[in-house]
């Protein structure tokens, strides 16, 4: 774990995030509790952690993204969905820490390597649902019509896509968008979204890091929500990672000096700055 970059790959920024799920666990007032987190996320988890820049202290909106994305799922699930489709699933645990309906439906989905690492450290673990491992590269149109085309078997289907979108090209995320709505037949999408401003601001802490492990962000689209409009998706609910932070008390060091700063800026100044991070549920339109 000498190594000054220890990321090797978009991969491994899941075990970067394991460790925050497990320090947010192992705090007393914690906002959810993830067992697993620290045995997912390694050693090399916690030397991505100790190796980025203020690597612990930016742990907050990653605790926030969870936090707010488990309610929003507890919610859909209330409301309906039958089946959860979770691209690039990672180390996420929710079918073993959240309580699910048994009869629920939850695809895992990841590239081979990723689902074995996975899978045989939740073996003999039992999750509250219905669980699928699904092995495949969705950069690849076949694995991915087909992998959709059996999630869309049992609707409604709620996509998640925590943690994803900001590593893919603004043409893939178009072709993700059109295939979600036209052959998963999503109802509902969950996903984790920023705006140019938050990538410039994390160019100069993070990306050269990440660039190197061949994990660089790139989709933070200027228009928003409004990127998926042609695509049959509106804007439902978009929860600013920046105001949940104040409500889950889990802002950054400094966040409420920053809060107060802002009440001297202009209006639009503000809202700039509240929709640079957020958490975003959309909703798919009827087709034509």
């Amino acid at each position: 774990m000498a190594d000054p970059n220890p990321i090797r790959n978009v991969s491994d920024t899941a075990l970067w995030v394991a460790v925050y799920r497990a320090m947010e666990t192992e705090r007393s007032d914690a906002l959810f509790r993830d067992p697993f987190a620290r045995r997912l996320a390694g050693e090399r988890g916690q030397a991505i952690v100790d190796a980025m820049p203020r690597g612990k202290s930016m742990s907050w909106p990653m605790v926030v993204r969870t936090a707010v994305m488990d309610e929003i799922v507890m919610r859909c699930v209330q409301q309906g969905a039958r089946t959860v489709l979770n691209l690039a699933a990672g180390l996420d645990a929710r079918p073993y820490r959240l309580p699910l309906p048994r009869a629920l439906r939850w695809l895992h989905v990841d590239l081979p390597d990723m689902v074995e690492y996975f899978s045989e450290r939740m073996r003999d673990e039992t999750p509250h649902c219905e669980l699928e491992f699904i092995a495949a590269d969705m950069r690849d149109a076949d694995a991915r019509r087909d992998v959709f085309t059996r999630a869309s078997a049992h609707g409604p289907v709620l996509v998640i896509t925590e943690g994803l979108l900001v590593y893919l090209e603004p043409a893939q995320v178009a072709d993700l968008a059109a295939a979600l709505h036209d052959i998963a037949n999503a109802r509902w999408w969950l996903m984790d979204l920023g705006s140019p401003m938050l990538l410039k601001l994390l160019e100069k802490r993070w990306q050269p890091r990440l660039s190197q492990g061949n994990a660089p962000f790139r989709f933070a689209p200027a228009e928003g929500t409004g990127f998926f409009a042609p695509f049959g998706w509106r804007e439902a609910e978009f929860r600013s990672t920046w105001d949940e932070s104040f409500r889950l008390h889990r802002t950054m060091p400094g966040g409420w000096l920053w809060k107060l700063l802002s009440r001297l800026q202009p209006a639009r100044k503000r809202e700039a700055g509240r929709r640079m991070s957020g958490i975003v549920l959309l909703e798919a339109e009827a087709s034509p």
